[in-house]
């Protein structure tokens, strides 16, 4: 058990090294040489233009010395920006989600001053453990729920107070999901015309016998959307020819390498070798080779293009479906197409950079197996995880050492190396496991079949918010394997279970702070360093740039790792809920990471990430969602610590707390939820009148025509798979079908009256 003097030393090593990231990157990002790795967003814009030129050092390292002395001017500015001109600048997403260590804030200052007032002199007070005889415990144990004798009155204030954050919380949800509701009814209204303000995207398309796909779905939406229906755009299977595609590219820059650099040096052509990234093989003249090879995949991918436009096999029962107006898109995306709900399924389609076309060719039956499969897995994964967790874990303290390495005894047991191990490695060993977790679970989403970036990162934060929670915060109160503890969570009541866990909960108060020191404090200071992104850009500019377009990937900006940052966002909020009334001196350290957060993220979205898509903050329901639980998993934990300390008759004042928590949630849901999942055809009648008074001339089918286009046929040379019919004038359109209707009853009419 880590004292008061370990978390001093964890204390200070996590902020030297914080300092240590903080003073590097302000002194890193004052060097014009790595100004496209802490400014590329304003590169990307074309405000900013590159300071470096061959051969004059003041444009390589800054000679500037009164910047020096203004090194961290970077921290005002990165909270001098307004709101409505970030959301401008970086995006609704953005903007939201720094909002996110904002709504931190807010519940957890007023908690931590109101707990460190009443709860922290009650607790010191109690008196319990200097009184109890063989019992070991730390200053921070005096400090916590621990310190009060068993079935004392002095859990009433723990519990009145609780119920003062619980209210507290909910003031400050709702509050704050009107206020992002209102945000995004304002952004997506003031947007400029986007293609996916007039499509939608269209699943499960039955096939008819009669007609072929496109001619189907153009017959369907023709008959039942008159006068509105546009235009479509079919999806076909060329997740093969995009890999050859990109193979392409790759070889075209070597060839366009080698051709400048014989043009540098014309006396000598260049030469590379045949085998794996030219390091063996057979030795032969470079521009010959890559020309060679750009022809013969050229070749093949001009046969597999043919292949897929002739192929009906590879014409996937899907298309985006646009429309002449925003209103009635608004109308078929939320609206059911068929009597029968299972085909000619409709949604908003995702802006075009939006799409994850990979799984677009996936078929639509197969989803539900897909994701049922995947939910297995995660099942095993996340708890089987629990096996290597604690093996870690468990050498990541004095004990573990000393039992595997017994030689290590006398160094082990030094003051100073001692308050090193209890007070730094545990949360560093858990950080450094979960490294790899995060592509795993992205993997897993991208099987189940999302059609969206913005719905994959959606889903996989949902994936690693319940792997912290049963890993990080339950796996480290509970002690045992993992089927240990799934045992004794299937067998167990679930009022024993409770209690077990609620028991545990003050003793891993110190683990949580050491893991918060390490993760949230000189983490994410490690994030404004951009220490890899830095290394990289240096050593493509250096050793493997060949061409600008290399160049211009060598500067990649990254975006929000939004399935990484929001889950252990969660898992700090569940840690403040969890230990507001049982060791408040946690809550301080949450404070600092929200704060310290807060900063850090807004100075990187203003200055550094490039955001893939823009989905009008549709993550937030999600984000109330997992707040919601933490809280409710925080009031049962508590309602089971009150029992196991002799207070029964107290707890029950409890119970009312989780049942009112789930119908806050249920009333903030019916209240906001609606405006992150559909669009007011009032708000879209008022932007297609505004337009087409402004705009009287349009030519939206010119305008939509290549915005739903798979990006492997978008080339000037590639003629465009559109397979519709260009006249307007005719409301139907020519059919093989022996009916002209779509609805079953009149052809069953018209077979009767022929009969």
């Amino acid at each position: 058990m880590a004292s008061l003097q370990d978390i001093g030393v964890s204390a200070t090593i996590n902020l030297l090294s914080a300092l240590a990231f903080l003073v590097a990157f302000a002194l890193l990002r004052l060097q014009p040489i790595n100004d496209r790795v802490y400014f590329p967003k304003w590169y990307l814009k074309g405000i900013r233009g590159s300071p470096r030129r061959s051969g004059h050092v003041h444009n390589v390292v800054n000679l500037d010395f009164n910047m020096y002395i203004r090194f961290l001017n970077w921290m005002p500015a990165a909270l001098k920006m307004p709101e409505p001109e970030l959301i401008e600048h970086a995006g609704l997403d953005s903007a939201v989600f720094v909002r996110i260590y904002l709504l931190g804030l807010k519940i957890f200052v007023p908690v931590t001053l109101l707990a460190f007032a009443v709860l922290v002199p009650v607790n010191w007070t109690g008196d319990t453990l200097e009184h109890a005889k063989g019992l070991t415990y730390s200053d921070i144990d005096k400090l916590s729920i621990s310190n009060i004798p068993p079935a004392s009155k002095r859990f009433w204030a723990h519990i009145v107070m609780f119920y003062v954050f619980s209210f507290w919380t909910y003031y400050i949800l709702y509050k704050e999901y009107k206020l992002i509701a209102n945000m995004r009814l304002r952004f997506l209204a003031s947007q400029k015309r986007r293609p996916d303000q007039f499509t939608v995207l269209l699943r499960n398309v039955p096939l008819d016998p009669d007609e072929s796909i496109s001619d189907h779905i153009e017959h369907f939406f023709c008959v039942n959307h008159p006068d509105r229906y546009l235009t479509h755009q079919l999806v076909y299977n060329a997740n093969y020819l995009a890999k050859l595609v990109e193979k392409k590219k790759g070889l075209q820059n070597w060839l366009v390498y080698y051709e400048n650099k014989y043009e540098r040096n014309p006396t000598q052509r260049p030469t590379t070798k045949t085998g794996f990234c030219g390091l063996w093989g057979s030795k032969v003249d470079a521009i010959d080779y890559y020309t060679a090879e750009v022809e013969k995949l050229s070749a093949e991918e001009n046969e597999e293009r043919e292949k897929v436009l002739s192929d009906p096999n590879a014409i996937i029962p899907a298309a985006f479906v646009s429309f002449k107006t925003r209103w009635a898109a608004a109308v078929c995306a939320q609206t059911q197409q068929s009597s029968n709900p299972t085909i000619w399924l409709t949604e908003w389609a995702p802006e075009p950079r939006d799409i994850f076309w990979d799984n677009l060719a996936i078929p639509y039956v197969k989803l539900a197996i897909r994701k049922l499969i995947m939910a297995v897995c995660l099942f095993f994964l996340t708890f089987c995880f629990m096996v290597p967790i604690a093996f870690v874990q468990s050498l990541a303290n004095i004990e573990g050492i000393e039992k595997v390495f017994p030689f290590l005894k006398p160094i082990i047991e030094k003051k100073v190396i001692k308050s090193v191990i209890q007070g730094f490695l545990p949360g560093i060993a858990l950080k450094i496991f979960l490294i790899l977790l995060p592509r795993i679970l992205m993997t897993m989403s991208q099987i189940e079949g999302f059609t969206s970036l913005s719905a994959l990162d959606r889903r996989s934060a949902e994936k690693y918010h319940m792997f912290i929670l049963v890993n990080v915060f339950f796996g480290s109160v509970i002690t045992g394997t993992a089927f240990q503890q799934l045992q004794k969570f299937l067998n167990e009541p679930s009022t024993e279970f409770t209690k077990t866990v609620g028991d545990s909960i003050p003793m891993k108060a110190t683990f949580f702070i050491t893991y918060i020191m390490v993760d949230g404090w000189a983490g994410i200071a490690a994030e404004i360093l951009r220490l890899v992104p830095l290394i990289v850009f240096h050593l493509k500019n250096t050793f493997l740039v060949k061409t600008d377009q290399d160049r211009d990937q060598a500067m990649d900006p990254g975006c929000l790792d939004f399935p990484v940052s929001e889950p252990r966002i969660q898992l700090y909020i569940l840690l403040g809920f969890v230990y507001s009334v049982v060791t408040p001196i946690l809550l301080p350290f949450i404070i600092v990471f929200f704060a310290f957060s807060y900063l850090i993220y807004r100075h990187q979205i203003i200055n550094v990430y490039n955001q893939k898509y823009e989905s009008g903050a549709a993550f937030w329901p999600h984000v109330h969602r997992r707040v919601i639980i933490g809280l409710i998993i925080s009031q049962l934990l508590l309602m089971g610590l009150f029992s196991m300390r002799e207070a029964e008759k107290s707890s029950l004042f409890l119970v009312a707390l989780p049942i009112l928590t789930i119908w806050v949630h249920k009333f903030c849901k019916g209240r906001f939820e609606s405006a992150f999942v559909k669009f007011p055809l009032q708000d879209a009648m008022v932007k297609d009148t505004l337009e087409k008074a402004t705009e009287p001339n349009l030519d939206l089918k010119a305008y939509l025509k290549d915005a739903y286009v798979h990006p492997v046929f978008k080339s000037s040379t590639i003629e465009q798979p559109i397979l519709i019919d260009d006249e307007e004038s005719n409301p139907l359109v020519p059919t093989k079908r022996n009916s002209h209707r779509s609805s079953k009853l009149p052809s069953e009419e018209n077979s009767e009256t022929d009969a």
